[in-house]
């Protein structure tokens, strides 16, 4: 079997997880933000290294390549995507969300850049007045000369008739063809989602052309230099709906926490390998604090995600991403102490990175304290410097708190936890389970701090998988090929007694997206018994809200509808009548995996891993005191390492504080638990 190569970008470090038959190596290498293709290739060469092989030998030699990227969340933060000229309905204009009308922010589409057309579609879907096409080609024209460089098209009520919106993209493509070079990327609201909701639509076809064509740049031009290096196979892109597929059929909005998305689908695989129904997970990188949920073994999905404060409608894992990670920037004014939500990113990095930062920072305070050895930082291919974390410190936060350097560290450890912490103790509160779900730690900074968020949260149970430090890396490789279709149904399904076996509307709309499955898989090099197809009905009482949801395997609906109505929501399938505003239709194909395998568990005993003492200072006594330090290389399954220690991985440290333990499972993975006296 070749190699298999996932990579997945983050604001701090961009991690690799290369796998070879049964040898697997990670790799961390810094992001460079300003071009993400140094950084896949760097790591790439990284990775090369780590097997003793050239790149090219590497490439030619790999099965699959999986990648998420952050240059879709990176543009709308930075506030660097295109410039676009929007359309809408006559009356819809005012009060869009991606049009900021302040002086001082900056939009996603200004003001001035806004035209509107007469023409409409009524709620039943039908056209009540058609567009005129002079009124179309002059505000395409008008944007155009204002200097947009793609336009979208957002009608009210295209989701039920998308016809108008296609007329206008269809006299724009005729004025501006294809080989011109005055052609314009035209998007449809209709294109990108069909879910209810105009507001919603608009914003989500925004969003989606304004990262869309740094993306295009990026990957196309990421998926050149790896065929340069001799990979002849498709770069597969990562998901946010947990898949992936190639570049030339994603969707820039697709790509958006795709990364953190990921990270949850491997989580809901240790649920199902821990037979644990429910979990919350939290990713702490460099610049932020992912939270996700794990529900009866199934991440959390959501249709109506945010996006940068922006109600989008897309299928997307559900994801709540806080300022809080090693990079967190730590400030005292006022006579308060915060941490985050700015970071110091890559560049320039903490001080201690020596890159010219200067801001005090959570791993600087980490240095300090003793926790992170500034020689092995990242298994030692990347030296830190102490006296300048010291000096950040002392200068930024001791000085104004008048207080020595420890006892700043130590109060930046904790806000930090404490920012963490209460905000999982609020996401576990909201998944009302009968048990305290069990918290899944990773991500470069996650296992340093974990005791701590726990602590705050209320959890005294947490799983640190094996490779934590690469976790939505190593989740990338356990990904198959998945594509999600959805219709809008707004039908009956069960009236009375009586579930419905028959229904045209059902019928054509199963049809539609099974044609569109095949077709796309085909695209991708399967065969159509390779792919698997998966029916969800989104259920509802009345209208449009949701409020359940069933599945069936295969796309034969009507003979297993009221089975799975009966088994998957009992109570739902006792109403009178039951709607289903949605249907969507997932289909996925396998790709190779890696495979994790079961241990022997050994004895507790961990002295055989202790490789040196260090130290460190653990509370507001100040008092540096010797820690045992272990090298988790080293450590066996069944060893149990008790707090307060340290132990020590190439691409991570994990703090073990005092009342709590440290095991190394039967699959390898670390399991920190509360020790009750």
């Amino acid at each position: 079997m070749g190699y298999t190569i996932d990579i997945d970008t983050g604001g701090t470090f961009t991690d690799g997880f290369f796998v070879r038959d049964t040898k697997v190596e990670t790799v961390k290498v810094p992001t460079t933000p300003h071009d993400l293709t140094i950084c896949l290739l760097s790591c790439i060469e990284s990775g090369a290294k780590q097997f003793e092989a050239t790149v090219e030998d590497m490439l030619m030699d790999t099965e699959v390549i999986r990648f998420s990227t952050t240059i879709g969340t990176n543009t709308l933060i930075e506030r660097n995507g295109t410039k676009i000229g929007l359309i809408v309905t006559k009356g819809e204009e005012k009060g869009l969300d991606v049009v900021n009308e302040e002086d001082d922010d900056a939009p996603l589409v200004y003001p001035e850049m806004v035209r509107t057309l007469n023409g409409t579609v009524n709620e039943k879907g039908e056209i009540t007045e058609a567009l005129n096409r002079e009124e179309v080609l002059s505000s395409a024209q008008e944007l155009l000369d204002l200097g947009a460089r793609c336009l979208v098209v957002s009608l009210k009520n295209s989701a039920l008739n998308a016809s108008l919106e296609q007329q206008a993209r269809r006299w724009i493509k005729a004025e501006y063809p294809r080989d011109y070079l005055g052609s314009v990327p035209v998007f449809l609201s209709s294109d990108i989602t069909n879910l209810l909701g105009d507001r919603q639509r608009t914003n989500t076809a925004v969003v989606n052309a304004y990262i869309h064509a740094r993306l295009v740049r990026f990957l196309y031009k990421s998926a050149e230099d790896l065929r340069n290096r001799f990979y002849s196979r498709p770069l597969l892109i990562v998901h946010a709906t947990g898949g992936v597929t190639r570049v030339a059929n994603t969707r820039a909005i697709n790509t958006y926490n795709s990364g953190p998305a990921a990270g949850l689908m491997g989580v809901a695989a240790l649920s199902r390998q821990y037979k644990t129904k429910d979990m919350v997970s939290g990713d702490m990188g460099g610049t932020s604090f992912d939270i996700g949920i794990v529900k009866n073994g199934y991440p959390n999905f959501t249709l109506k995600p945010t996006v940068e404060g922006i109600e989008l409608t897309t299928p997307m894992v559900s994801i709540k991403a806080i300022g809080a990670g090693g990079g967190s920037i730590a400030v005292f004014r006022g006579g308060r102490l915060s941490v985050g939500p700015q970071s110091a990113g890559a560049l320039p990095g903490p001080a201690c990175f020596a890159l010219g930062g200067a801001n005090a920072t959570v791993t600087d305070a980490d240095v300090a304290l003793g926790y992170i050895d500034p020689d092995y930082y990242m298994g030692g291919k990347m030296r830190l410097d102490k006296e300048k974390a010291l000096e950040a410190i002392e200068t930024k936060i001791a000085s104004p708190m008048q207080t020595d350097v420890v006892q700043a560290a130590l109060a930046i450890r904790d806000k930090v936890d404490q920012n963490m912490g209460l905000e999982l103790k609020a996401v576990v509160e909201s998944m009302h389970s009968d048990t305290t779900p069990t918290f899944v730690v990773y991500g470069g900074a996650g296992s340093a701090h974990c005791c701590g968020i726990a602590s705050y949260a209320g959890i005294k149970k947490i799983v640190a998988p094996r490779f934590a430090s690469v976790f939505s890396a190593s989740s990338l490789s356990g990904m198959d090929v998945w594509h999600i279709y959805s219709r809008r149904l707004g039908v009956l399904i069960k009236e009375d007694a009586g579930v419905l076996s028959a229904s045209k509307t059902i019928d054509a709309a199963v049809r539609d997206m099974y044609g569109e499955a095949r077709r796309d898989m085909r695209g991708e090099g399967f065969e159509e018994e390779q792919v698997k197809y998966l029916l969800e009905f989104m259920l509802s009482r009345e209208g449009e809200t949701p409020v359940g949801r069933i599945t069936i395997k295969g796309v034969n609906w009507s003979e297993n509808l009221a089975n799975a109505l009966q088994t998957q929501a009992p109570k739902l399938s006792e109403q009178q009548q039951l709607f289903s505003p949605l249907i969507l239709l997932h289909a996925t194909a396998p790709i190779p995996h890696f495979e994790e395998k079961e241990y022997k568990l050994g004895p507790s005993d961990p002295s055989a891993a202790m490789v040196r003492t260090r130290l460190m200072c653990w509370n507001e006594e100040k008092r540096s005191v010797e820690t045992p330090v272990y090298d988790r290389m080293k450590l066996k399954p069944g060893n149990i390492v008790l707090g307060p220690a340290v132990v020590e991985a190439p691409d991570t440290t994990y703090v073990i504080r005092g009342h709590w333990s440290y095991t190394v499972d039967k699959f390898y993975n670390g399991i920190f638990e509360e020790v009750t006296t």
